[in-house]
């Protein structure tokens, strides 16, 4: 059990200015058992406490008085006394590196993987839209192949509820909770034609975001109200022609790893289509790669759970139970 520092300063004559307040003296008894800190002032006291394992209690006590005279007492609690190693900082330093290290490695292969495969969707892409437009099943193939390339180095995927899953020719709306950049990487595993909704920017980025227009993902501008309705009127109008589409409801990704409140746009596209919701839950990605630093990979393992598809055609209830199911396996962790 670590050990309980409690402090508590006394002055036998109360300072008068914050001037007079000169900084504490450290140190340490041959032993390693008592560690002495003497305040550098003239009524200052010498405080020794002990370090070893076990609760320790002050052997002074002496009351800190405030220019009015009124006395108050100031206790100061540590509970990571004698918990440090020498070498903590230095574990810790390499750890980072370790991090960035696999970071740069993740997008080299991630690079060199879509390179090759970004070749074999272009050569294919007039086929697909003569035989395919709207599922695009071989693009999906192939997306599949370089998402499970690139995260097989780096992580394990562990996939529970498949026979959750609506057989493939079947249009429906899958939402899920969005913690990372790696969330795509992971749901394009799963094989599904489902079209994500994705920012502008996005397709703008070489190879990968031509790729995202060559799988027929959904271009949308945040802000834009007028661009917001367009995606849905898209969206439906891709259901209506056998297609899936995906959402993360949360609008951005979570940065402590709790779930946000969901927007409703998923589910009264679903609600309007009568197609079932299926929300799936992600586990471990906002810890491998957490939002806002995508330029560093973790040691882990991600987990996916596939909850049973939610039907009806009221979109509020149909949020609703989305959220709490995708909460439920969140809390579980």
């Amino acid at each position: 059990m670590a050990s309980i520092l409690s402090l508590t300063p006394h002055f036998s004559n109360p300072p008068h200015h914050p001037k007079n307040l000169s900084p504490f003296s450290l140190s340490l008894s041959p032993q390693g058992s008592l560690l002495h800190i003497t305040r550098n002032h003239a009524n200052a006291s010498r405080l020794s406490i002990c370090l070893k394992d076990e609760f320790c209690r002050p052997h002074y006590s002496y009351k800190l008085y405030v220019q009015n005279k009124f006395p108050r007492d100031i206790v100061v609690r540590s509970e990571l006394a004698a918990t440090g190693a020498a070498g903590d900082g230095y574990a810790l330093s390499e750890l980072k590196i370790g991090s960035q290290v696999r970071g740069a490695c993740f997008y080299t292969v991630t690079a060199i993987n879509a390179l090759v495969l970004f070749v074999l969707m272009l050569v294919g892409h007039p086929l697909v839209l003569l035989f395919d437009r709207y599922r695009r099943k071989f693009h999906h193939f192939v997306a599949k192949v370089w998402a499970a390339l690139t995260v097989a180095p780096f992580f394990n995927i562990k996939i529970e509820g498949l026979e959750n899953l609506p057989p493939p020719d079947t249009p429906a709306v899958y939402v899920s909770n969005h913690q990372s950049f790696l969330d795509i990487y992971t749901l394009l595993t799963l094989g599904r034609t489902f079209k994500f909704i994705s920012k502008t920017g996005i397709f703008l980025y070489p190879v990968i975001g031509w790729a995202m227009f060559l799988l027929g993902a959904i271009p949308l501008k945040r802000m834009d109200k007028r661009s917001q309705l367009d995606c849905l009127k898209r969206c439906m109008d891709l259901i209506k022609k056998g297609a899936s589409v995906f959402f993360f409801p949360e609008g951005t990704r979570s940065k402590d790893g709790k779930l946000g409140t969901f927007k409703k746009g998923a589910f009264s596209v679903a609600a309007k289509m009568n197609a079932p919701v299926v929300p799936i839950t992600l586990i471990g990605t906002g810890q491998i790669m957490p939002a806002g630093k995508e330029g560093i990979v973790n040691f882990g393992s991600v987990k996916v759970v596939i909850h049973k598809p939610i039907e009806g055609n009221d979109a509020n209830m149909l949020c609703n139970e989305a959220s709490k199911t995708i909460a439920s396996a969140l809390t579980q962790t």
